[in-house]
């Protein structure tokens, strides 16, 4: 029997799985969940930067006026744009030449790439969920401009997405740092006057992300005929208790990303997902071996984009230490 093409068989096994590993990224963190859900996660198609339009200021020719007043026609500047470079992230998946030869037949050679390509799924959303909290200087800059960027601790100094937040408040996010430790009797004022900081009319936040620590405060900190849950969010695989009708939900367990005695309060309205379309959990080069020095071929499983911010106001961060 003809030894089968293994260069197409990598291939056609990682195309075959790309547009599940984009969705297993989104389902593997609350926050993607979220933004996959209100259709925040919005692919971009090329560009050097990505964009993110935002109006700063009001227009200052409003004015009352009474019968022939003149009325003022002022040139407004009053949009702009955060800009945002784009992050790659890769997995290679790799077989050896020994490999082929131990798993001849097609069909081998596939089991053993599907549980590689299974690694290489959980290993990118792992790492996307880790930087996801990130505040983008990670791996020398390469890493993707997280939470941690677009609300920091320090929301009054600082650049990000290219605008000056020292400069312009309207580009600081909210925060309520406790002089103490939360515990159950001060969890809940706290997040109470987090919450009136990042509200604009109907403008709330929607999602709230919190560690280990934190949320088992705040869980123990509500009696039992107030533990109610969001049955939405619940559906999702999330287990989440509300808080002024929006779900609380545990981003920690077992190798979470989010700190432990902190909590985001996302108005997820203003924060995109921003993946490349052509670069969203993809192969690299679907029609070609890669190039090695080795008895060995490799596809690469690949992801380009960031996650940005339209609106820093909206969003709080609680910390409780």
């Amino acid at each position: 029997m003809a030894f089968p093409n293994i260069s197409d068989i990598i291939t056609t096994t990682i195309e075959s799985r790309s547009g599940k590993i984009a969705d297993n990224v989104t389902k593997n963190n609350a926050l993607l969940t979220f933004l996959n859900k209100r259709g925040n996660q919005r692919p971009v198609s090329g560009g050097y930067t990505i964009l993110e339009e935002l109006s700063f200021a009001e227009n200052g020719n409003f004015g009352w006026y009474s019968g022939y007043d003149v009325l003022p026609t002022a040139p407004q500047d009053v949009l702009s744009a955060a800009e945002f470079a784009f992050k790659q992230a890769a997995v290679p998946v790799v077989i050896s030449g020994l490999e082929m030869l131990q798993n001849a037949g097609k069909e081998q050679i596939i089991d053993l790439l599907e549980s590689r390509l299974k690694v290489a799924e959980s290993t990118m959303a792992n790492r996307i969920s880790e930087a996801l909290y990130s505040d983008g200087t990670g791996f020398g800059g390469r890493q993707l401009t997280g939470l941690d960027a677009a609300v920091p601790v320090t929301p009054t100094t600082g650049t990000y997405g290219g605008i000056d937040r020292a400069v312009w408040a309207f580009w600081r996010s909210q925060v309520e740092d406790m002089p103490a430790v939360a515990t159950v009797n001060t969890i809940q004022p706290a997040m109470t006057t987090l919450w009136t900081k990042c509200v604009r009319g109907s403008d709330t936040p929607d999602l709230i992300v919190a560690g280990n620590t934190i949320w088992s405060t705040f869980a123990n900190s509500l009696q039992m005929n107030q533990r109610f849950t969001n049955t939405e969010t619940a559906n999702l695989g999330f287990k989440n208790l509300e808080f002024m009708g929006t779900p609380v939900v545990l981003d920690g367990g077992i190798g979470g990303f989010a700190g432990t005695n902190t909590m985001f309060y996302l108005n997820t309205k203003y924060l995109h997902f921003r993946p490349h379309s052509q670069r969203n959990m993809v192969p690299l080069s679907p029609s070609r071996r890669a190039a090695f020095n080795q008895d060995a071929e490799a596809q690469i499983l690949a992801w380009a984009g960031n996650l940005t911010c339209s609106g820093a106001q909206f969003q709080g961060r609680l910390v409780g230490e």
